[in-house]
């Protein structure tokens, strides 16, 4: 017998109540995280910290997480209908992801009772605004080939190198960090995980300009940066179990039962009410009684459609601890190239007008060209979807490993940058 006292149509009704006495109608900065400037973020970020104690102290925070550190103790089921009756509302959009998935998920897998104490009721107050540290400007999507290394001294541990395409780290206050302790071993045995405040001596954070001008992504230096051993998590060596666990929460994203995300919002932070509909934007163009574009709307829904669908077989099934844990990556494989698909739709919908737009347009068919230009960044950020290929191969089907040159060699005697080839 389940030992969860509230059903999920009571606390969808008390949940209901409470959204609609404390939750202002969503605001613009939910629907688009790309402030104008550096001081509206600023502000932006103390308004999301501020709603996260608001859910926090209206015991909606952590719905899924321990009643001993914070959380609700309910269901994914709970946590759905929360979702559900969040549609529409303001909500702490940038404590979503990875703050609560991949980052808490983890801690609450991988954490010392410690470090569980000391961060997930902080996350769940809105204190703490975590980020992850997994890629590396040699690295591509080669997690396990870390270089960034972290160098035992007595009770310390010291960080030299750098990661990178952290988003939002130079606000942020805490990083997870995988690095390699061990370089006279194959390099999935010699690394392990540290949890890393950002804003310390020896880190310097320096922003990215991307194509679209967002400037979210981070690039981090670390020079002699001093990590107490109590801040290790897991064993020394042994940070590939836990990165992998941590993969298997990203790829999740807004999907996990950790996350609060009004329902309708999607990753990007864009909710599918705000976006133009494919039908919108082909009248626009014209084209709404062509028999092409006709079929091009169609396929751009049955995507969505299996999409949404799939996520929420998956998620399910993880949940409840059934299915094979490595199917998060065909949830993930399947989001990205769908993703290409339907921006390439909705560009050939929009016709010229997206070829060349002024500001006005842009929330038109505009918008569409700078989506189409940025549609590749959906098989690439959180793992590319050819590492998902392969371990949808490997893991899921039970096809034979891909050839590797560096199994059972050494790390130090991998042939690395330029002189590999």
């Amino acid at each position: 017998m389940s030992d969860i006292e509230e059903s999920v149509e009571d606390f969808r009704l008390r949940a209901r109540a409470w959204i609609k006495a404390n939750l202002g109608p969503v605001q613009p900065w939910d629907l688009d995280q790309n402030c104008e400037n550096d001081e509206e973020e600023l502000v932006a970020v103390a308004r999301d910290r501020a709603l996260q104690r608001k859910l926090y102290d209206g015991g909606f925070a952590g719905i899924c997480f321990p009643k001993e550190y914070g959380g609700q103790g309910l269901t994914p089921a709970h946590n759905r209908a929360f979702n559900e009756e969040l549609a529409g509302h303001e909500y702490p959009s940038r404590f979503s992801v990875p703050t609560f998935s991949p980052c808490a998920a983890v801690l609450l897998e991988y954490g010392t009772p410690e470090q569980k104490a000391a961060h997930i009721p902080a996350i769940l107050k809105g204190d703490e605004v975590w980020v992850q540290m997994l890629s590396e400007p040699g690295g591509g999507s080669d997690v396990a080939g870390a270089t960034t290394a972290a160098t035992r001294d007595g009770d310390s541990w010291i960080l030299n190198g750098s990661k990178v395409w952290t988003s939002r780290a130079w606000w942020a206050d805490w990083g997870l960090c995988l690095a390699r302790t061990n370089w006279n071993v194959p390099k999935h045995q010699g690394l392990t995980v540290f949890l890393l405040p950002l804003h310390q001596p020896g880190i310097e954070i320096h922003r990215i300009e991307r194509l679209n001008g967002e400037s979210e992504a981070c690039q981090e230096f670390f020079t002699d940066v001093r990590i107490p051993d109590s801040d290790r998590m897991g064993e020394i060596d042994a940070g590939w179990t836990v990165g992998q666990r941590w993969m298997y929460h990203e790829r999740f994203g807004h999907n996990s039962p950790y996350v609060t995300t009004p329902e309708g919002v999607s990753g990007g932070g864009k909710t599918r009410s705000k976006t133009p509909t494919n039908v919108a934007i082909a009248k626009k163009a014209g084209k709404l009684d062509d028999p092409a574009a006709q079929e091009l709307i169609g396929e751009a829904r049955a995507l969505s459609l299996v999409s949404h669908e799939l996520s929420r077989r998956i998620a399910t099934a993880a949940a409840s601890g059934k299915g094979n844990v490595d199917q998060s990556s065909i949830d993930r494989l399947f989001r990205g190239v769908a993703g290409v698909r339907q921006a390439t739709i909705a560009f050939e919908l929009a016709g010229s007008g997206a070829a060349a737009w002024t500001e006005e347009e842009e929330e038109d068919t505009g918008a569409q060209g700078m989506n189409f230009l940025m549609r590749q960044v959906g098989c690439i950020g959180g793992g590319t979807t050819e590492i998902s290929r392969n371990v949808v191969s490997e893991r899921v089907l039970g096809m034979p490993r891909e050839a590797s040159g560096d199994k059972g060699v050494p790390f130090r005697d991998v042939p690395r940058g330029p002189s590999r080839g």
